[in-house]
């Protein structure tokens, strides 16, 4: 929208982009505390467990999950990948008309990631949740809820 040149002018487009859009001081938290990442149930997460090269955009990293995982990177299902530094990792999705690729570098420590193998190994929602917020993802225990009965 603004770029940086407007902002060093001081001119009168940054103010107004920024009075349209939520400021990250806002809110006792300062914006911490947001779901950034909602995953609809049913939704398979995938977590290539070798890592990348973090150079890879969007296409590389969907012709990878073609090529190496034998996935399909536009049925829906969610991609995790990890670089040789622990402490980043991206996301890849495909929402129905477009790839969405997020990222992410922990300040400090770094993501709880599985044994490096060939392979990817399966997530639930809470489970990304657990691991993009930085925390040990395995420790959460996932109960397989079982189908509702129909009603005879």
């Amino acid at each position: 929208m603004w770029d940086d040149r407007d902002r060093a002018r001081g001119g009168g487009g940054a103010r107004q982009s920024r009075n349209r859009c939520c400021d990250a001081d806002e809110g006792a938290a300062g914006g911490e505390g947001r779901n950034m990442i909602s995953v609809p149930a049913g939704v398979r997460i995938l977590v290539a467990t070798k890592p990348v090269d973090f150079r890879r955009g969007a296409d590389s990293l969907a012709g990878l999950a073609k090529e190496e995982l034998q996935r399909d990177p536009f049925s829906g299902t969610i991609f995790v990948f990890r670089s040789k530094r622990a402490d980043r990792l991206k996301i890849l999705a495909w929402d129905g008309s477009g790839l969405i690729l997020y990222w992410k570098r922990l300040e400090e420590g770094a993501f709880r990631w599985p044994p490096i193998s060939d392979g990817v190994m399966r997530l639930s929602a809470s489970q990304l949740a657990a691991l993009v917020d930085g925390l040990d993802w395995s420790r959460l225990h996932v109960r397989d809820t079982p189908a509702p009965a129909a009603a005879s």
